[in-house]
């Protein structure tokens, strides 16, 4: 481990990527920690990272902001190839992913890095989209899962991690859903989620950012018109 000297950090402040960044000081020896948060539209989500990321160990932050080639080179083909996982499931936190691990791969080429980190856990897809992205894009460079390879098998002895380093979080035990926000969508896991036969907890810790549930909506239905030219919306009612 010792050899790796200085790892770009894709970084969005949550749980995962917040306490990843002390465990990669304690884990390779004198590294320096660049942290990358990549805007996608996740608005305030993005509000203090950077105090939060050199405070926690990172040597600095940069904020890629991504919006305007997210929408028109992941977003717009998507909806022209109404494109689904499965042909099932709406694309949100899937096509934002190879985005991501293209700027990554930028910066650390610019900053001569010899590794590449990120908080994708060691069950599901997000590893595969991040890790192939950037063998694409940087074959030659050494990626850290540390969600593969580290003692921590929970969210809560993540926590615990967090409050043993002084690492400051924005949820609590009760609010602990690992959640993934760009302009297009808000997908939530963990807690009740977990189990398929739990039905959401929407009224008391679930935050519905970009929606209400039913009962919350208005009784009148409103219509709108979206206007589309070559398969891309370009207006809405007139």
């Amino acid at each position: 481990m010792k050899e790796i000297k200085k790892i770009v950090l894709a970084y969005s402040g949550g749980l995962d990527t917040s306490i990843i960044i002390p465990w990669l000081k304690e884990h390779y020896e004198g590294c320096e920690v660049i942290a990358v948060a990549a805007d996608v539209g996740q608005g305030k989500e993005l509000a203090g990272l950077e105090e939060k990321a050199i405070k926690t160990g990172a040597s600095k932050l940069y904020i890629a902001d991504l919006k305007k080639e997210f929408v028109e080179d992941y977003i717009f083909p998507t909806i022209k190839a109404g494109a689904k996982y499965e042909n099932t499931y709406l694309l949100g936190t899937s096509f934002a992913r190879p985005i991501i691990a293209k700027k990554l791969c930028e910066i650390a080429a610019a900053e001569g890095a010899d590794a590449i980190a990120h908080g994708c856990t060691g069950k599901g897809n997000d590893q595969v989209r991040f890790e192939l992205a950037i063998k694409a894009y940087a074959p030659n460079m050494t990626i850290i899962a540390p969600w593969r390879v580290w003692e921590l098998r929970s969210r809560e002895q993540e926590i615990d991690y967090a409050e043993a380093h002084n690492v400051p979080l924005s949820i609590s035990r009760e609010t602990n859903y690992s959640k993934d926000k760009n302009l297009w969508h808000l997908s939530h896991e963990g807690l009740e989620l977990e189990d398929p036969a739990n039905e959401p907890n929407y009224d008391t810790t679930m935050e519905l950012e970009m929606g209400v549930t039913p009962q919350q909506a208005p009784d009148k239905a409103t219509e709108i018109e979206l206007g589309f030219e070559k398969g891309v919306p370009v207006s809405l009612n007139g």
